[in-house]
This record gives structure tokens, sequence and C-alpha cells, in this order.
């Protein structure tokens, strides 16, 4: 049985804080260690796991990983991979899996097949960040077939009716892009990361979670006194890239102490 964002976020939100969310890029440095290092990060205080699907054009994506997306594309990563390493994570620990993936990829697959193979994987479902809700019918209408979440996109510069439609389309939790831009660490969150997690709340978000350019444990507690959840990528890749499994777990741990309940 497939753990659902909804209710890990629950859960978090019941203990009187909030969720880390971590992003790793599947197939880097190759198929296995992505794997070993999803399974690492989950074992050392991630409650939800973004795996990024590698892709030629990443246009959101900051330079970490952009390198490390683009060292699996040249290793031979294909799509395929990507669903291999949701099965492998899963069957090793209860912790939910959404896919990061840009929409073409999803196209050239096959919206159905797609759907059918990460749910197959015991996948949670999918962040996709250049699919616009009026675009997406047909991967509403696949998600609601397969039950998979879907995580739309909203930045500070979203219209209400924008951040509405966000909403009314997304399951699992609504993903505030924290600062315009590509993503990266960066020493402070913005500040428009909290105003628009009001305006979702207004717009009728259950579930906010807020990206991009959260870095440490601090900054991780910061988010988690306004949003759902926080979620912490080039990190973490970092983190991977320079000392492997044994580091990228480490900054988890550093990660998860922001989500300790407050006393």
């Amino acid at each position: 049985m497939v753990t659902s964002v909804a209710s890990v976020l629950q859960l978090r939100r019941d203990s009187g804080t909030g969720a880390l969310i971590g992003y790793l890029p599947a197939g880097f440095p190759t198929v296995e260690e992505s794997v070993d290092a999803a399974v690492a990060i989950a074992q050392n205080g991630v409650d939800i796991i973004e795996l990024g699907l590698p892709y030629s054009d990443p246009v959101m994506d900051g330079p970490v990983i952009q390198q490390a997306t683009q060292q699996a594309l040249a290793n031979g990563f294909r799509l395929r991979h990507g669903f291999d390493a949701v099965r492998a994570i899963t069957s090793q620990v209860n912790v939910p899996v959404l896919l990061m993936t840009y929409w073409n990829p999803v196209v050239q697959y096959g919206v159905d097949r797609f759907a059918d193979d990460l749910a197959a994987a015991g996948g949670a479902g999918l962040i996709t960040p250049d699919l616009i809700p009026d675009e997406a019918e047909p991967w509403l209408t696949a998600s609601e077939r397969t039950g998979l979440d879907r995580v739309f996109l909203a930045a500070p510069s979203s219209t209400q009716a924008r951040l509405k439609q966000a909403v009314e389309a997304s399951r699992g939790f609504v993903y505030a892009v924290s600062t315009m831009g590509v993503t990266g660490a960066r020493a402070d969150v913005d500040s428009a990361a909290k105003s628009l997690v009001a305006r979702l709340r207004d717009a009728g978000a259950t579930n906010a979670c807020v990206g991009v350019g959260i870095s440490t444990g601090d900054q991780v507690r910061e988010v988690l006194e306004y949003a759902d959840g926080a979620i912490v990528g080039s990190a973490l890749v970092k983190a991977l890239a320079t000392g492997g499994i044994e580091s990228v777990a480490s900054v988890a741990r550093e990660l998860s102490r922001g989500t300790a309940p407050a006393n």
C-alpha cells in the first residue's frame, strides 16, 4: 500500500510541525546510487521524496541540479530507469515518492502508460513544473483513474485566479515557489514565500509546501511556521555530488532538525 502524501502531511501537522521533502535526481551518480541516496535521506528524517527525472532542457533547475541531471543522461539514463528507481526505493522505505518531471517526457512516453507504470512501481504521483492546469486534462484524467497525486506550482507572480486553479487541480499539495528564478540554495528564503502561502490558503489550499532556496535546518523551521512542508533540493544534491551517501545522509539529518516540534 502506497503511503499517501496527504496522510504524511496530516501526521506531521498533528504532531505540531510540518514535513521535510527532499529532492534527488534519479540516475545520479548512477541509478543504483540514486536509490541508495534516496533510501538514506528517508532513513535520516526526510518525510517525502521528490525524485527528479533527468531532462535535456531543465528550465527551472539551478546549476547544481542541472549538472547532476546532465551527468545522469550522459551515463545512459532512460525514463524506464525512473520507474525502476521508484520501485527499488519504495520496497525499502515506507515514504511517498513523487516524481518531478517536465511534461514533454510524459507525453512522449504516453500519459496513460506513464501513469500506469508509475502506479505499478509504487509511486505517489507527479510534480510537473512546466504544466499548467488548463493544459493538463490528459494528466488529470489519468491521475484520477490511477489515484496518483498531482502537484502543480504556484509562484509569487501568479494571479489569485491562477492560484485557485492550481489549488483545485492539485492533489497532495501545491508547490509554492518561494522566489522568482531557478532552484538553488540561498542565504535567506524570500519573504514572498510567506505571503504566497497565505494567498494559497485564501484560495482554499489545505496543503502548501515551499521550495526553492531552502538549505539549512533553521530555514526548514522558519518555513514550517507557515507552510505544511519545506522542499530541499540543491543542498542534498551538492552533498551527494561531493561526499556521497554518507554526506547526503548527514545533510538530511541536519535539515530534519527543522521539523522537530516546538517545545
